[in-house]
Order: C-alpha cells, then sequence, then structure tokens
C-alpha cells in the first residue's frame, strides 16, 4: 500500500536546490521564519556525498528545520522521514527527526510525540542517516502516535547539543511505508489505524467507529490487547477479533455482518458475558432476528437473567429468536434453592392477592408457593414491598384468613421473569444439560407466543419451563424432549414437572416427557395436545402412578389426539378457584380425548387413566367426547380406565350432559365405559317388571339418566305362548345407584332385549 501511488499524494518536500523560503527556523506553521536570506544557512551545490545540500550553523539551542507544507495524515497510512546528515566542523550535535502536528484549524495536537529517536554525530564526515515514522495509530515501530485528531504535519529534524557546530543536511525525504504494518492481502481495516489503544482503560469506542465507517465493505481487524468501549458499538461490515474487548453492561456491540455467538465469544472471551451481549444485541437490533449460538456449549455456574443482560428493556414484542446451542449446567452457588415462610393473609374477594404478608422484602418473583389450600404450580408474579402484597399466577382454592405459606424459588438456566412482558420469542435447536442442579426456562410473567421448538430439556432439578403469570399465552411446544433427572425414583417420589400453562391456546406437539414427576399442568382453554408420548412409570410392582397431565380448570375446550399416555393419567380438576363449589358457571367438560394411546405396566388395580376431582360440590360433566382410543393394561388387569377422585367431593351425575364414550379398545380392563351403552338383556320368568343393571358402563359410574332405545330380539311371550307386541314403560336411574333402568309390562312377559343407555342427556 502507498498512498502516493495509489491516491496521488505529495508527499516528498521539495529539494533544498529549489530555495530555502520553504523551510522554516521555527514550527513550520503560516508566518513562521524561514532559511531564506539566514546568516547561519546555505545552499551547498556541490557536496561529495549528498550532491546539493543545505549546510546548517547551530546557533540555538534546539536548532529546527521545518517543512512549511503540509503532509497529509491518513489514518492507515504511516509515513517514514528520513535525512542523511554529517558534522563538517565545530562542536558535535544530536540529530533526531521532528515535526509539528496539526489538527484542525491548523492548532497543534496536544499531548503527542513530535520528536524521533537522536542520534549523537561523533565524528566529522560521516554521513549518518536518521529517521522516525509517524501515523494515527499505535502500532509496533511507530516512533510518533498522533491519533485520530491529526490532520496534516510540518517535518524536518532538529540539532540538539552544544552550539558552533557547522553540518550538512542532504535532502529530506518523506515515504508512505504503510505497507510494512499491513499483510500482503489488504482486504481489512486495523482499529489500531484509527486510534484504538487496547490497554483495557482507555475508550476505543471512537476508533472501532471510525474503523468501521472506513472499511467500506472490508472487514475490521481487532488486534491482541484489550479494548475498552464505554460507548455503543455497531459494526457494519465483517469484524474479525484476536484482541477481547470489554463493556459496560448497558452499552451495546452490534456486529451486523457476523452476528453470531462464536463471533461474541471472540470479542469477549468469557462465553456468558458473549451470550449475554450478543442477546442484549439481538433485542436492540433490527438488522437480526435470531442469534445463531453456531452449537456452541455455555456453561453456567449460574442463572442468566436475561432482562438484566438487555438492560435497557423490560417490554419487548418483536420476534426473536435463539437457536443452535447448548447450556450445560456445572456445579455452583448460583443454583441454591432459597425457602422463605411467611405468614399472610387470603381473600376470595381478592383472588390472585396474598395480603399483610410478613418478610415480603424477602421473597422472590417466581418463587412457588406452597401451604393449605394451594393447587399445583402457583407462582408470584409479582410483589409491593410497601404495600406488603403478592400477585399469585393462580387464585387458591380453600385459603381464606391468615396462615403461613413456604415461598421457593428454583433456578433456571435462562430467567426471563425480569422482563415485565416477552412476546413473539422462540428457543430452537438448543439443548439444555440441566444436570440435576438447575430448572430449564423461566417465562416473563405476562406475553404471547412464547416458542420452545426441537429442544432438549434433560435432568431438571425442578421443572423443565415454567409460568409464573401470564407470559404463557399461545405457549408452543414443538417436537421437543423432557428427560426426568429422577427416573430410577419411584413415581409417587418424584418432584418434577416438566411445565405449566396459566393462560390459554397452548400448542404442545410431538413432544416426548420422560419419567417426570407431573408432566404438566395446565390452565385454561383452547389447548391443544397432539402427537406427544408421556410416560411415568417405574419398577414398582402393583404400584401406584402420578398424574401426567393435570387440567386445573373445570370447562377446558381443550383438544387431545394421537398422544400417547403411559403410565400415567389425565386428572382434571378445579384446583385453581377460590370459589370451587359450583355456582352457575361451566362445570366440567369442553375436553376431546380422540386416536391416544393408554398403556400401564404393573400398576395397582385401582388405577384409571381419566380421573376427575372437584375442589367443590355441585359439579358435573357437561361436554366429554372420549373417542377412537386405545386402552391397554400389561401384566395385571385394572377395574376401569376412569374414576372420581371424591376426597374433597363428587360429581353431581343427575346434571350430566353431552357425554359420549365410543370406538375405544380396552384390553386388560375388568369393566368396560361406554356411554351410550346397548346391553343384551335376557328374562328367562315372565314377570311384568324387568329390571336391568347398566352399572359400570357409564362413565364415571354416572348414573342411567336416559334410555334411547327397547328393541326386542326375538319373540316376547307370555306364559300362555302369546305374543307381546306392545312397547314397555321404562323408568331410568332406578335403584340405590340410580344405574338401573325398570322395565314394565302390560302382562308378565319373557324374553330378550337391547336396551341403549346414556349416563347423560342432551340438555
Amino acid at each position: 500500500m502507498n498512498k502516493a501511488i495509489t491516491d496521488g499524494l505529495v508527499l516528498m518536500p521539495p529539494p533544498f536546490s529549489g530555495g530555502l523560503n520553504v523551510w522554516s527556523s521555527e514550527d513550520g506553521t503560516p508566518g513562521s521564519a524561514t532559511y531564506a536570506g539566514a546568516s547561519n544557512a546555505a545552499f551547498v551545490p556541490a557536496d561529495q556525498d549528498f550532491g546539493g545540500c543545505l549546510e546548517l550553523i547551530k546557533t540555538q539551542g534546539t536548532q529546527r528545520l521545518r517543512y512549511t507544507g503540509e503532509t497529509p495524515i491518513l489514518p492507515g497510512c504511516y509515513l517514514q522521514i528520513r535525512a542523511r546528515v554529517k558534522a563538517v566542523t565545530g562542536n558535535l550535535p544530536g540529530v533526531r527527526i521532528a515535526a509539528y502536528g496539526a489538527r484542525a484549524g491548523g492548532n497543534p495536537i496536544n499531548g503527542v510525540v513530535t520528536v524521533g529517536p537522536t542520534t549523537q554525530l561523533s565524528s566529522y564526515g560521516d554521513v549518518v542517516e536518521v529517521r522516525a515514522i509517524v501515523g494515527v495509530g499505535a502500532r509496533n515501530g511507530v516512533d510518533m502516535v498522533w491519533g485520530r485528531d491529526a490532520i496534516y504535519g510540518h517535518f524536518g529534524l532538529d540539532l540538539t547539543g552544544p552550539n558552533g557546530g557547522v553540518v550538512r543536511i542532504d535532502d529530506i525525504e518523506i515515504e508512505d511505508v504503510t505497507g510494512a504494518f499491513l499483510r500482503s492481502l489488504l482486504d481489512f481495516v486495523d482499529v489500531r489505524d484509527y486510534g484504538a489503544v487496547g490497554n483495557g482503560s482507555a475508550d476505543d469506542s471512537a476508533a472501532f467507529n471510525a474503523a468501521d465507517a472506513a472499511a467500506n465493505g472490508r472487514y475490521v481487524v481487532v488486534p491482541e490487547g484489550n479494548f475498552r468501549l464505554n460507548s455503543d458499538v455497531t459494526m457494519a461490515n465483517e469484524t474479525r477479533f484476536v484482541g477481547k474487548v470489554s463493556m459496560p453492561v448497558n452499552r451495546r456491540l452490534v456486529l451486523r455482518k457476523n452476528f453470531d455467538l462464536p463471533t461474541y465469544i471472540d470479542a469477549f472471551g468469557n462465553e456468558v458475558e458473549a451470550f449475554k451481549k450478543a442477546f442484549q444485541a439481538l433485542l436492540n437490533n433490527t438488522d437480526h432476528e435470531s442469534l445463531d449460538m453456531g452449537g456452541r456449549r455455555i456453561e453456567l455456574s449460574e442463572p442468566i437473567d436475561m432482562a438484566a443482560a438487555v438492560d435497557n428493556l423490560t417490554t419487548y414484542e418483536i420476534r426473536r429468536v435463539i437457536r443452535n446451542g447448548q447450556f450445560n449446567c456445572v456445579p455452583g452457588t448460583g443454583w441454591n434453592t432459597p425457602a422463605v415462610s411467611s405468614s399472610a393473609r387470603y381473600s376470595e374477594n381478592n383472588p390472585r392477592t396474598l395480603t399483610q404478608v410478613t418478610n415480603v422484602a424477602n421473597i422472590e418473583v417466581g418463587s412457588l408457593v406452597t401451604g393449605n389450600g394451594v393447587g399445583r404450580e402457583v407462582y408470584v408474579s409479582s410483589k409491593n414491598v410497601g404495600q406488603g402484597t403478592i400477585s399469585l399466577s393462580q387464585p387458591l382454592y380453600d385459603a381464606v384468613g391468615t396462615q403461613n405459606y413456604t415461598f421457593r424459588r428454583f433456578r433456571y438456566a435462562l430467567d426471563f421473569s425480569g422482563f415485565n412482558r416477552l412476546s413473539k420469542f422462540t428457543l430452537a435447536d438448543i439443548e439444555f444439560q440441566l444436570d440435576s442442579l438447575a430448572s430449564g426456562i423461566m417465562m416473563a410473567p405476562d406475553g404471547e407466543t412464547f416458542h420452545v421448538k426441537d429442544c432438549f430439556i434433560t435432568k431438571p432439578k425442578h421443572r423443565g419451563i415454567t409460568s409464573i403469570g401470564r407470559g404463557c399465552q399461545d405457549l408452543q411446544i414443538d417436537r421437543c424432549h423432557f428427560i426426568s433427572a429422577e427416573q430410577s425414583l419411584p413415581a409417587t417420589q418424584r418432584i418434577s414437572v416438566g411445565l405449566n400453562i396459566n393462560a390459554n391456546d397452548g400448542k404442545i406437539r410431538d413432544s416426548r416427557f420422560q419419567r417426570l414427576g407431573t408432566t404438566m399442568v395446565l390452565f385454561g382453554n383452547g389447548h391443544l395436545l397432539v402427537g406427544n408420548h408421556w410416560f411415568q412409570g417405574d419398577n414398582v410392582n402393583n404400584g401406584p402412578r402420578t398424574a401426567g397431565l393435570v387440567l386445573t380448570e373445570t370447562n377446558v375446550k381443550t383438544v387431545i389426539t394421537g398422544c400417547y399416555i403411559d403410565n400415567s393419567f389425565i386428572e382434571w380438576t378445579n384446583e385453581h378457584d377460590a370459589q370451587p363449589g359450583f355456582a352457575n358457571e361451566f362445570s366440567f367438560g369442553g375436553l376431546s380425548i380422540t386416536g391416544c394411546i393408554f398403556t400401564a405396566n404393573n400398576v395397582a388395580s385401582w388405577f384409571s387413566w381419566l380421573v376427575i376431582k372437584p375442589f367443590g360440590p355441585g359439579h358435573f360433566v357437561q361436554g366429554l367426547n372420549v373417542v377412537g382410543n386405545t386402552f391397554k393394561s400389561i401384566n395385571g388387569q385394572i377395574d376401569r380406565i376412569d374414576r372420581v377422585d371424591t376426597s374433597i367431593a363428587g360429581l353431581d351425575h343427575s346434571l350430566a350432559r353431552l357425554i359420549n364414550f365410543q370406538g375405544n379398545t380396552f384390553n386388560g380392563i375388568q369393566q368396560l365405559t361406554i356411554n351410550p351403552v346397548t346391553l343384551e338383556f335376557s328374562q328367562n320368568d315372565n314377570a311384568e317388571t324387568w329390571t336391568l343393571g347398566i352399572g359400570g358402563f357409564l362413565p364415571f359410574q354416572g348414573y342411567a339418566r336416559t334410555v334411547c332405545a327397547v328393541v326386542p330380539e326375538g319373540e316376547l311371550l307370555t306364559s300362555g305362548q302369546a305374543r307381546v307386541y306392545d312397547m314397555p314403560s321404562v323408568t331410568p336411574m332406578d335403584g340405590p345407584g340410580q344405574n338401573r333402568v325398570r322395565l314394565g309390562w302390560s302382562v308378565p312377559t319373557r324374553g330378550r332385549v337391547q336396551v341403549t343407555a346414556r349416563c347423560d342427556k342432551p340438555f
């Protein structure tokens, strides 16, 4: 690289033969004195060593010689100034290259070196060459570093030491030596050429921005060093890091051309810090919708507070994606789970708030709340220390009054709870290696369309994905694997939960959940569970199993289709209701279970796959479809596939409506569940009243509320062999269990009939 060639710059001063009026005895600035007509300076036309040269008598303490022309200083361009000198007579002076550095307006650059190394002349007639290099950047070999303020210089030399000596000076040369500092392929710019210091303390932000502006499509090199950036820096060109950068938390580095985690790791050195800075840039940069982790693995010894990493945003609702990497949790005190016990008051009139909370300042947002009358997966979504209140993710079903609660704050690899609202955020192709040290992901208190796809959440200590508010609205889980750390434990001893939802419209699709304590706890409406497989078995023979899917709202408007429910059951409750008794509302309904596989191995005979557990009286089933499923018990039969957990309250079977159990297959099941059910009844003795037991066929052992059809099979005969053609009267809900049907005939009759009965009515 030579600017004199490439850009036509004029660098070389004129020879002394052209006249001494352009050579100053001061600093070379306009108006300074020149050597034209000076008594101590003369042009010598024929020196044996130099040809034409300047002969100068030293008469001042520092005898200056400066070219009055303005030699330009450009970023990335390095100039070498050379002069050949010999002593003729008198005292022997020292000689050095020297200059006047000018910034805008011709003012001097303060605080920079303006002289080169001094060479002491030691004999007469010997030719000595002095040289020095000047440039903007602090490069090895640069004698005068002038920084980005430099515009031009007046170059020459100084004679130092005793006066009275006579020296002769050959024509001074200035040449571009930038090529000595650059590689053979000049497709980059170096931040040092634009004033970057790299000492870890000086602010190099302006130099980075200037280098990027000058790159114009070339890449920018950050060489060895520690470059402190105290301002926001956006690099529009590809940037390559050999040295490291450091920044305050509230400052951003945006790499627009190579925005990926490996580059940020190169830049910051520390993987966690690099990820935080890359995430900060992702949410503050419109050029990229995703952060590619480049397959890199990040070692975490403590949670990443995602909102704190961004620092300047608490609400974000533009689509953003983090993809293609791994978080590996390693031991550290940052994973410790604090627990706080506090007294608080609860009222049904304010169902999502605890008041009069003692020690509220020490209770962390995101803590799991446990206590009497508290349902599963209830979290602290916010708190007000001044008012002593806590906002809850869900109401409590039986906690009116004052009591003690325990608040446990699990630690998550990625914790988004510091955001107020986060929407349209996606995690894709990421493995969370939690190693029973940490939980996986905590969502923001509010937002919608949080999407986790093609991810592995492996061995969570407590939770896989947690919602502490309504940030789970339209949560989407696709093709993910949740693998428990508790696989060797009996099912009843496991405490892990795969995920929970507090809002509506969750989509859980094509995912696999392996031996967690509970696979998922879902509140809300409009959920779609399609193509999932969850299994929670253990090695205990004839042992109990735990709920895999827990639905905590009565009318769920939810579809479960094509799923594999393995060694666990669906538990349907209303535990997230401050007034769980029925009170003019939708009761248990709005659920369709179609085309699923249900299996169990070595379970207790009372195990069932579908369990309704009312947390208050008066409820009933009002819209349930269980169609086209396969139920199979292996290594032992079970009593039935469905039951009601009456430990708190039962169901009112007299109000059952629109229940459909059809097209299912049963293997290893003692009692089939069918509604409507058609049964064949034979009466061998003539009787006016036939009592027919529908019994356990009806869902949840409900009442025989409706008889849809009574169809004779063959002839109905009297005792005298006369045929009976009239229809009988029908009395449903007969007997103490109201699960029998009574037929009344006009005459004593015997024969066989097909009776179709239902446990429900259409309205």
